[in-house]
């Protein structure tokens, strides 16, 4: 969940620990897809935990800030999904690249939609994959 709380759902339900609806939190249903597989292999994540600055203007407040979409702790990693078309892909490269400039001890990874494909075809989520795939999923992401 948000603010760094652990999620640890159960697939059937997906309701965090305070009791909410989880399919309410995340940005694109990919996200969902991604956390469901996570629990189901009983992977440890947090949804958003945290943000990282990115560039500041002169007096100091920040101008753009990255916040990846999920970190699993186990792991040290933070893992950030997108559906976007490739060219458009750039702009999330670009923050990654800026991040690892600024956070080197940071570990993250960007994985695009042929990445989320794959791994949905390889557990069996066939029917999800429509979501992340087409011009509907990359509108989605970009609202």
């Amino acid at each position: 969940m948000k603010n760094g709380r652990e999620c640890g759902r159960q697939p059937e339900s997906m309701n965090n620990k305070d009791g909410e609806n989880a399919t309410d939190q995340f940005a694109h249903p990919i996200e969902e897809e991604f956390a469901r597989i996570l629990d189901y292999y009983g992977i440890p994540w947090e949804y958003e935990p945290r943000s990282f600055d990115l560039e500041w203007d002169d007096t100091g407040r920040v101008k753009v800030a990255f916040t990846p979409d999920f970190y699993l702790p186990n792991q040290d990693l933070f893992v950030e999904l997108t559906t976007l078309r490739p060219k458009l892909v750039n702009k999330k490269n670009r923050k990654l690249r800026r991040m690892k400039e600024l956070y080197p001890e940071i570990n993250i990874q960007l994985w695009k939609r042929s990445d989320l494909r794959n791994l949905m075809l390889r557990y069996g989520i066939d029917e999800q994959v429509t979501n992340i795939m087409g011009t509907k999923a990359q509108n989605s992401e970009n609202e």
